[in-house]
């Protein structure tokens, strides 16, 4: 059992492992913003250095379990299938709706992606929502609503493809979340993740072809895109499951907030967001439908 100086120790590196995403999409923001990058590039970039980068971390602190699954043709499948349909959908749209609002947005509308798992469970469940439930996605649904509108029905207040990679990001998410439940379990992350971001990387590399982007590699882009690439990648995974692993997985889903919280502070004061009181009165129901998702429930 942690003791409290184990405890408290855990709830400081679940929480920079947190901080660490949301500077991630800070930094991207900051290389659509000032550097002309789109996000296509980005990504590319991201998985296909950041998968390389934990498959070399995977077999220094693993060693020959990387291998283990390519051993077993069913989960090879499941690696390939959660590659494409879940790491590199998910790493898309979330950089796409950074693109076309800020990261501060594009992290909470991707923080919905619980309602979407909750809406599969109850279909594949064959039954309603329970009542705390149906208030949830209904304060969710209405923190979308306030975040896109600012109130006015009349108006949109963020672009439409904003919203659609948002709402995007979130659908991925969860697909995200329901394809690699079995390999995390069975592979852990450095095989699960590295080598989903390496295979959806190379991919990209395909379709992408960024070495034809006209790219200008000033201090600026370096560091922010081995921010993205190592910050938002390598040391945001490394610290926040040390951290789960000490203070166990829901109290790191509820730290884990951090992370949307991190994205609007930095958006805001670094990077020149514009929020109006529509958008800090929707995040607070978005997020705060998360957390109570997130809560044990007394059946």
């Amino acid at each position: 059992m942690a003791t409290k100086e184990n405890r408290a120790a855990g709830i400081g590196i679940t929480l920079c492992g947190g901080m660490c995403w949301g500077l991630s999409g800070c930094f991207g923001q900051y290389l659509f913003q000032e550097k002309g990058i789109t996000a296509e590039w980005l990504v590319t970039m991201r998985l296909f250095c950041a998968g390389l980068l934990l498959i070399v971390l995977g077999f220094l602190l693993t060693k020959k379990k990387m291998g283990n699954v390519w051993r077993h043709p069913v989960d090879k499948k499941r690696l390939l299938i959660f590659s494409i349909g879940g790491m590199l959908t998910c790493q898309y749209t979330y950089f796409a709706a950074i693109q076309y609002s800020n990261a501060g947005t594009a992290t909470v509308l991707q923080s919905l992606n619980p309602l979407i798992i909750l809406a599969i469970v109850c279909m594949k469940g064959k039954r309603l929502p329970k009542k705390f439930e149906a208030a949830a996605i209904f304060c969710a649904l209405l923190g979308v609503f306030l975040l896109s509108t600012h109130g006015d029905i009349h108006s949109m207040s963020i672009t439409t493809l904003a919203l659609i990679f948002g709402l995007g990001a979130a659908a991925s998410a969860a697909a995200y979340n329901l394809l690699s439940g079995d390999l995390l379990r069975n592979y852990g992350v450095y095989a699960t993740v590295g080598y989903a971001m390496f295979l959806a990387g190379i991919v990209m590399m395909l379709i992408v072809r960024p070495w034809t982007y006209d790219i200008v590699f000033d201090k600026g882009t370096v560091l922010a895109t081995a921010g993205v690439v190592i910050v938002g990648t390598a040391i945001a995974f490394s610290l926040y499951l040390k951290g789960v692993s000490i203070v166990g997985p829901f109290m790191g889903s509820l730290l884990g907030m951090i992370e949307p919280v991190t994205a609007i502070i930095i958006s805001l004061v670094f990077l020149g967001a514009d929020f109006h009181i529509m958008d800090f009165v929707g995040f607070v129901l978005i997020l705060g439908t998360v957390v109570a998702l997130s809560l044990p429930k007394n059946e």
